[in-house]
């Protein structure tokens, strides 16, 4: 596939007091070609971990699917919750082993056991374990938010409002992400989701 019909993406993962927030824009184009306005690019793997993706979306439903269908046999081994450095040693594990036919596709995956936790999947299975992150085309943009103003201990109305707006500026200046934002929100508790109109 030729570099300029990669499709771009813009997602975001960021830690606070009590959880993890998600969130992605719904646009897939390919060079020129705009192929959906409505593509969800986050995951729940577990009732306590998720995960967003930037680049060919198809690659990670099967990695989700894959990865939360070994999820839930690791628990009935463990009998407790497999924690969210076990998902992205997973997730790094089967990208890793497709490295010569890789799964074109740039991962962030986390959630919350004692403390929130995030990690930066790349196609080729590093993991990099981060307290916000961003990825994809419009990653650059996404960050130059996220740098100064995300701290420690953010409140979940805080992170939720900061990865909206992180995202929202992505999307103002990188043709391949728009179209409005996937939402999720994963705690103690459990996960939700929601969608907003950009």
């Amino acid at each position: 596939m030729c570099a300029m019909y990669m499709p771009g993406a813009t997602a975001v993962g960021i830690t606070f007091d009590q959880g993890v927030v998600f969130a992605s824009e719904r646009r897939i184009a390919y060079g020129n070609f705009l192929v959906s306005k409505t593509t969800k690019k986050t995951f729940p793997i577990t009732d306590f971990v998720g995960a967003t993706c930037a680049g060919l979306v198809a690659d990670m439903q099967l990695l989700s699917l894959q990865i939360s269908a070994l999820a839930k046999i690791r628990k009935l081994e463990l009998k407790r919750d497999v924690p969210p450095n076990s998902v992205a040693k997973m997730m790094s594990n089967m990208m890793y082993e497709r490295r010569f036919f890789p799964l074109l596709t740039q991962v962030i995956v986390g959630g919350v056991t004692d403390k929130p936790k995030i990690y930066t999947l790349d196609p080729l299975g590093s993991v990099l374990p981060d307290e916000y992150a961003a990825v994809g085309t419009g990653a650059e943009m996404a960050l130059g938010v996220l740098d100064p103003q995300f701290k420690e201990n953010l409140s979940e109305k805080e992170a939720v409002d900061l990865a909206k707006k992180s995202v929202r500026s992505a999307t103002m200046r990188d043709s391949f992400s728009g179209d409005g934002i996937d939402v999720m929100v994963v705690k103690k508790d459990g996960i939700q989701e929601f969608t907003e109109k950009i």
